[in-house]
Order: structure tokens, then C-alpha cells, then sequence
């Protein structure tokens, strides 16, 4: 069974409007692909759905770009860290919802990132070719809310320091089959509902190809008739 991971980065539960858009993509999405999907959530703000990425793993971190042994507990650090990487390594797409906080990403965002990008995982480093990505093959849809800022607003309406991020996040670990579906703003400005209304008709055209795509690669198989 193909497995699409869901990634939630906001903490208000059914006041969201980035999850509920990502429920409705996702229920669409197992819909259209005329096979079983299992879908696996992890909603970064539970408590206990992310490990510290601190003092001791960060020293572990370093002793693999070393070569040098870890400690036990810098092992144990690794181990936990490692286990969130597998999680989005099994995945074969993932869907993510985003809420720009501050001009940026949600804190719990950045330390999924954070734990998930390290070397021989995400990515690799070569001393003349730089850095490769290592998660190819998958795909990504990523949907963007902002209750204030959108695209073309003055700057004392806020920047966009979030979407930019993430997409070069994506590319950076070799996710470039990567969709961005904006909705903003939720709030303020001259029609919200207007703008909820193009996000949702973007992610519905999206639907299609992202489920053709997951069947291109083996996953899924096309539905008959």
C-alpha cells in the first residue's frame, strides 16, 4: 500500500484553514486514485511528536561529519532523530500544511526540518560537487496560508520569508516534483473567500496528476475503466 505522509504544521485543530484544505486535498486524492492509500498523520505541535535536536545531538551530528565515534548518548539522540527521518523516508509523497508565522514557518516545522536533514539521510556532501539530495523520486504538495500578507501587498503588510523557505528546503533534499498552493489572506484584505475559492480550485486541478504521477512510478495502480 502506498503511503502519503501528511505534515501539519499548525496547532488550531479544526479552526485551521491550511488543515482543513490539506484534509480535503488528501480525501480527494484517495478518491481519485481508484487504489488504497494509507495516509499518516504527524501534527508536529503534539507534545511528544518531535525529539530535542540539541547539545547531544547536534554533537552527534558532528562526529558523522567527522568520523568520529558517537557516544551513547549521542547515539541515543541519533536513533531518535532517525526514526522521524524513516518516517518521511518511507513516505511516498507527502502532503504539508503551512501557516506563516511571523513572516516564516511554525518552530515546529523548522525542527522537523532540522532533525530530518542530516547527512547519509536527506542529503549527501561531496568536497567539489557540494551537496545532492537524496530524497528523489517523491513528491510534494505544500499549501501556504497567511492571514494577512499575499502576493503583491506592501511590505507593511508583511513579507513571505515561509513559502520561499520551504521550497528551496524541498529542493535542497532532491524533492523537485513539488506543487505550492497558496491561500491568503485568511483574514484581512479585499475578499479572503475569494482567495479560498482559488486555493481550493488549484488543489482540486492538482489532483489528477499528483495521483497520475504516484501510478507512474509503480505505486498505485490506475483505476480500471
Amino acid at each position: 500500500m502506498p503511503t502519503l505522509l501528511h505534515i501539519n504544521a499548525s496547532p488550531r485543530g479544526s479552526h485551521s484553514s491550511s488543515l482543513k484544505l490539506a484534509r480535503t486535498f488528501i480525501d480527494s486524492v484517495r478518491e481519485s486514485s481508484g487504489s488504497d492509500v494509507g495516509v499518516e498523520t504527524l501534527n508536529l505541535f503534539d507534545s511528544g511528536a518531535l525529539p530535542e535536536f540539541g547539545t547531544t545531538a547536534a554533537g552527534a551530528k558532528m562526529a558523522i561529519f567527522s568520523g568520529q565515534q558517537q557516544t551513547s548518548e549521542q547515539t541515543r539522540a541519533w536513533d531518535e532523530a532517525r526514526a522521524v527521518f524513516d518516517q518521511f523516508a518511507a513516505a511516498d509523497a507527502c502532503v504539508f500544511n503551512i501557516p506563516m508565522w511571523n513572516s516564516g514557518i511554525p518552530y515546529v516545522l523548522k525542527q522537523w526540518i532540522d532533525v530530518v536533514t542530516q547527512p547519509g539521510w536527506s542529503f549527501g556532501f561531496d568536497p567539489q560537487a557540494g551537496y545532492t539530495g537524496l530524497m528523489t523520486g517523491r513528491q510534494a504538495v505544500a499549501i501556504h496560508t497567511s492571514g494577512v500578507y499575499a502576493p503583491g501587498v506592501p511590505p507593511a503588510f508583511g513579507r513571505d520569508f515561509s513559502s520561499t523557505f520551504f521550497a528551496d528546503w524541498l529542493d535542497f533534499v532532491g524533492i523537485q516534483d513539488a506543487t505550492h498552493v497558496r491561500f491568503a489572506p485568511t483574514v484581512l484584505g479585499s475578499d479572503p473567500e475569494q482567495a479560498r475559492v482559488l486555493a481550493v480550485s488549484k488543489l482540486d486541478a492538482a489532483v489528477p496528476a499528483f495521483a497520475a504521477r504516484l501510478a507512474a512510478a509503480g505505486v498505485l495502480q490506475p483505476a480500471a475503466g
